[in-house]
């Protein structure tokens, strides 16, 4: 174990060492400026949105942690698409058309593949020119939104713990972030599940002030696995109705629900289709998530300005995987491609769930999307051990996860990284582990979790 952490000391020192920058003078003489005197500074939303600081995923990097350690933090899947969806991307690389520029809104093929999938599920007929925007990735679709409607200081409610992205995304397009924190059982139960994370509507209400913008839902959520129910959206809609709320419904794990839950869009409720954009993912849909292709859908005026935005940040997406995305949503109901997906999971999600069963362990049943919260406030740390300076300073649960990293050899993600430092408490006592692997990996890495036995 010594050489182990000496050997992950030395990585963490290459990781975050900077070399100076060679600087031209005008005589042209060449000096270093060293790190710590750039010659411009850089812009303050970058600390303010919690981009430039040393953040959790470069903590957790594999670079930092031992060669042999199973990744569950991160949420990529470690297997292909489907061959099916991958024959049609090879297909589409061959083609002429596909490999130059799509039109901004998305390639039309995909945004009718969106059409016919999406009709029946918010029960109107979207047009394909107006209601639906092809976007660089969720993640990318969202910027866009926020470019579009965010005024300097306009405040955008997110529920806590918060998907990273949101923080930096608001802050850069000039809105400041306001929290409400999902309260998880007062109790430690030993069989909580993600419904069991509860909103508290007088808090949501208070947290809306005149210059509340827009409120942000993340429904499967992440990390907690939470699927609101049809009353939570009710309540969130009516407060969004009596503000003149945008809604952002950020549904990028709508493929991912479990036991025997209702996945509720909001923009289904009464009154709001025309408030809302909802937002979708062909990375999380078809385990694609290095091809970067998401979408919009809402109204026209919701769409139209946010098409605005996205053709001058990226112009276009991605052109001949935006027509494998098309083929996936072509073909998905006629293979019961989602069906048999959710069933997978639900086998990946049982390999860690029976072995912290086992061992009484208490964790979050995740009711979607692909994500484990354990409880580890009663962990055992020893109280020398041998932390390097990233970890110090931070959570108790950057420390489990550290500790289990290399203890263990099973990365995980501390989840009070996902909330304001107000409430880090709350999410202190998880971590999160993701089961988005195959089963063999899931397997191996719960035979590696028995051994956190003799630390609880």
């Amino acid at each position: 174990m010594l050489t182990r952490l000496l050997l992950v000391f030395r990585s963490l020192s290459r990781s975050f060492s900077i070399t100076p920058r060679v600087m031209v003078q005008p005589n042209g003489n060449s000096s270093a400026t060293g790190d710590n005197k750039p010659l411009i500074p850089h812009a303050a939303r970058l600390k303010e949105g919690r981009a430039i600081a040393e953040d959790v995923w470069s903590i957790f990097n594999a670079a930092n942690l031992p060669s042999d350690c199973i990744n569950l933090g991160q949420g990529y899947m470690n297997f292909s698409p489907p061959h099916w969806v991958t024959e049609a991307a090879e297909e589409a690389l061959h083609s002429v058309v596909a490999n130059h520029y799509s039109h901004p809104k998305g390639r039309i093929r995909l945004r009718e593949a969106l059409k016919t999938f999406y009709s029946p599920l918010f029960n109107r007929e979207l047009d394909v020119d107006s209601e639906i925007l092809v976007t660089s990735g969720a993640n990318e679709g969202q910027y866009s939104v926020f470019t579009a409607f965010l005024e300097q200081g306009d405040e955008v409610i997110m529920f806590e713990p918060f998907f990273d992205q949101y923080l930096p995304s608001v802050v850069f397009n000039g809105g400041k972030a306001v929290y409400v924190p999902l309260h998880p059982p007062a109790k430690s139960l030993d069989n909580a599940t993600s419904d069991d994370w509860k909103i508290d509507f007088d808090e949501l209400r208070r947290a809306i002030t005149p210059r509340t913008k827009m409120i942000i839902v993340n429904t499967p959520h992440n990390p907690v696995g939470k699927v609101f129910t049809k009353q939570e959206l009710e309540f969130i809609a009516a407060l969004a109705q009596e503000f003149n709320l945008l809604v952002m419904s950020d549904e990028v794990y709508d493929c991912l629900v479990f036991d025997g839950k209702v996945h509720h869009r909001m923009a289904t409720l009464p009154g709001m289709w025309d408030r809302t954009v909802t937002v979708g993912s062909a990375g999380k849909a078809f385990a694609a998530t290095g091809w970067r292709v998401g979408w919009l859908i809402g109204p026209k005026w919701i769409i139209q300005p946010t098409l605005a935005a996205t053709t001058r940040i990226v112009f276009c997406t991605n052109s001949p995987l935006q027509e494998a995305a098309a083929c996936g949503l072509e073909q998905a109901n006629e293979r019961r491609f989602f069906e048999t997906q959710r069933a997978e999971y639900l086998e990946r999600r049982a390999v860690l769930t029976s072995t912290f069963d086992e061992m009484a362990l208490k964790y979050t049943l995740p009711e979607g999307g692909y994500f484990i919260l354990l409880d580890v406030s009663e962990l055992k740390i020893p109280e020398d051990y041998p932390f390097p300076q990233s970890i110090l300073g931070r959570g108790r649960d950057f420390k489990a996860s550290w500790f289990i990293a290399l203890e263990i050899g099973v990365s995980s993600i501390p989840v009070s990284e996902f909330y304001c430092e107000q409430h880090a408490r709350i999410g202190e006592k998880y971590t999160r582990f993701s089961f988005c692997k195959d089963v063999d990996t899931l397997k191996k890495a719960a035979e590696r979790l028995q051994g956190l036995k003799k630390y609880m």
